[in-house]
């Protein structure tokens, strides 16, 4: 285990362009199955607070991977899973706040699987629209998706980025907890990186 830690270290300093080195064009992204680096992603949410803040909060139990072919990208196949009761809105209260406002005792998991992928004409962007699962309920949701890059990881293999984000109405899948005080808006902003398998 040493000698691999020390000959890792060897290519980031000796050679780090071969180990760091990332494109930006979605052209240079490979055909392939990838699936989520879990601890370089995050799913963030902000919904408003009295009328007046944004309240920010985030999941830490995510999980996702796609399919990707750049003969065929509106083929492209993305499913995603979220623990629910892994929100974190940075209190001790975090876990009775995913009981009153996602039910996650009784639902656990989200999903999402998407239905249709529309790249835009530069390639770098585009929308993903599926079916997104919360609280027992499936409602169509469309995300704006941007192409952040591709390269090679620290230790070998590719590694690919992208940012979402949508937003959805909590009370159109059974959330409707403190809506006077709470908005009814909530904003979505994804950052997945993912490693190819």
């Amino acid at each position: 285990m040493r000698r691999f830690l020390i000959a890792a270290a060897a290519v980031l300093i000796v050679a780090p362009g071969v180990a760091m080195a990332a494109s930006s064009k979605v052209a240079d992204l490979p055909a392939g199955a990838f699936t989520l680096d879990k601890k370089h992603s995050s799913v963030i949410a902000k919904v408003m607070h009295l009328g007046v803040s944004l309240y920010v909060l985030r999941f830490d139990g995510v999980d996702a991977d796609f399919t990707y072919d750049p003969a065929h990208p509106d083929q492209a196949s993305v499913k995603a899973t979220v623990d629910t009761t892994s929100l974190d809105v940075g209190a001790s209260y975090s876990r009775k706040f995913a009981d009153e406002f996602l039910d996650a005792t009784k639902y656990p998991t989200a999903t999402f699987v998407s239905t249709a992928i529309t790249p835009d004409p530069d390639g770098q962007s585009g929308t993903m629209t599926g079916d997104l699962t919360l609280r027992g309920v499936t409602r169509p949701v469309t995300f704006k998706v941007t192409f952040v890059g591709v390269g090679h990881g620290i230790l070998g293999g590719t590694v690919t980025g992208f940012s979402a984000e949508t937003t959805i109405k909590r009370s159109e899948f059974g959330s409707r907890n403190y809506l006077s005080y709470v908005g009814d808006d909530v904003n979505l902003q994804i950052e997945a990186a993912f490693n190819r398998k």
